[in-house]
């Protein structure tokens, strides 16, 4: 899986086992074709927790970093529809990073993607980052993965949008690693192997990580409509 564009929105959630059905048609057959049909969105994807849980990740592909500001996107954040006004206090635990992509390495798009929430030192980015960028470029000829990447959060200096204020405020990512793949065994020994807290300490993290693993719900892109 490469990703398409330069930039990105990375989101986590929860939600509740009773509001997941309504969730899922809404954001399968309204909300996604809404932000695909924005200028300079590409494609979004939904994950749900592979363990069967109530977490949820969404990436949104943009062509460029400027699409986060554009009057297209802000203009459809501050007037949500009313499914949209009703769906969103219920996303839980949001965390909602607005991104540039710096690395991205692969084809295709696979069933599961692993994420790995992180902080370089004080510092040490250049240095986390030229650590990762063979390791993302070698992933996909790994059996079992396609795709590495690497993100990290530029939230634009703007108001707080309509939507943002019903969810009641939203937490950030800081730098954000994507591993896809179709074997969900490969990418935990990967991360095991080579993305665990003790590799990226030695690299120039944090030691404080958080690692999820999703298997795809729904994929849009903008060609679909």
């Amino acid at each position: 899986m490469s990703l398409l564009g330069a930039a990105a929105v990375a989101m986590w959630w929860d939600i509740a086992p009773a509001l997941r059905s309504e969730f899922e048609d809404w954001h399968s057959h309204e909300h996604f074709p809404e932000r695909m049909s924005i200028p300079g969105f590409r494609r979004g994807s939904r994950w749900a927790s592979e363990d069967g849980g109530e977490g949820f990740f969404v990436l949104y592909e943009l062509e460029t970093y400027r699409t986060l500001t554009s009057p297209h996107y802000l203009a459809r954040l501050n007037d949500p529809t009313p499914w949209s006004t009703k769906m969103m206090p219920h996303h839980r635990n949001m965390v909602r990073s607005q991104c540039q992509i710096l690395e991205t390495n692969g084809g295709g798009v696979a069933q599961f993607m692993l994420t790995l929430r992180f902080s370089p030192a004080v510092g040490q980015a250049e240095a986390v980052h030229r650590s990762l960028r063979p390791l993302l470029a070698r992933l996909p000829s790994l059996p079992g993965i396609t795709g590495g990447h690497l993100l990290r959060t530029e939230t634009p200096n703007a108001p707080a949008t309509a939507e943002q204020k019903i969810r009641g405020g939203d937490a950030v990512a800081d730098w954000i690693i994507l591993v896809s793949g179709y074997d969900p065994k490969a990418l935990k020994e990967v991360v095991a192997a080579e993305l665990g807290a003790t590799s990226l300490e030695q690299a120039g993290a944090l030691s404080s990580t958080a690692t999820s693993l999703y298997r795809l719900s729904y994929t849009l892109t903008s060609c679909d409509l």
